[in-house]
């Protein structure tokens, strides 16, 4: 069987996006893990990706593929089509939800680069409120309407979410819970249907 390169950090809410999707697509034994140190990438990956970003997956030809949405598509297709990334009028619905659950996920790593790369001197208040109000602001529109997901195969859209609510868990303790109760039962009954989303728990990052 010819596997497939995924080069990631495993803190990565992206790079955890792509494993999830693998394995509700049935495709997690395809998938060969390479640690990448985003801080400091050698050659050879900024070759792969240019913008030095994760993931990137690459294929057994060697072709190179980034972002998260592109490579989710690509493991779609490689499914057979309308496993995770639904066909008709549910298709732009879950684009769309993508996009929003990917913006919190862009908001926190500002912050998390912020506190990490500047010194407290250096760190600039306004624009880390305006990045934490962009993530409040999203998870309150989700907290209201919230997409049940029933019996169907959860999509690129719960997929995102789910990782992004990881994200806040790993990398701020949780603090999103108090707030948002309907997010909190909605992510423990996807960690419930979905194996893959479990077995790539990311453990808590000190800051």
């Amino acid at each position: 069987m010819k596997t497939w390169q995924l080069h990631t950090s495993l803190t990565s809410p992206f790079g955890r996006k792509v494993r999830v999707a693998a394995g509700i697509c049935g495709l997690s034994e395809r998938i060969e893990l390479v640690p990448v140190n985003v801080m400091d990438p050698d050659p050879s990956f900024r070759r792969q990706n240019p913008l030095a970003k994760v993931p990137v997956l690459v294929d057994d030809t060697g072709y190179a593929l980034y972002d998260s949405r592109v490579i989710l598509e690509w493991l779609d297709g490689q499914a057979g089509g309308g496993v995770v990334l639904p066909a008709g009028a549910a298709r732009f619905p879950a684009l769309r939800m993508q996009a929003l659950a990917d913006g919190i996920g862009d908001a926190l790593l500002l912050l998390v680069y912020e506190r990490r790369l500047r010194t407290p001197d250096m760190r600039s208040a306004v624009w880390m409120e305006r990045q934490a109000r962009r993530s409040d602001l999203a998870l309150a529109t989700l907290e209201e309407a919230l997409p049940a997901f029933d019996s169907r195969t959860p999509h690129v859209g719960d997929i995102a979410l789910a990782c992004m609510l990881g994200l806040g868990d790993s990398h701020f303790g949780g603090k999103w819970r108090a707030d948002h109760p309907r997010l909190v039962e909605w992510v423990e009954a996807f960690a419930e249907r979905v194996p893959a989303f479990r077995e790539t728990v990311v453990a808590p990052v000190p800051d």
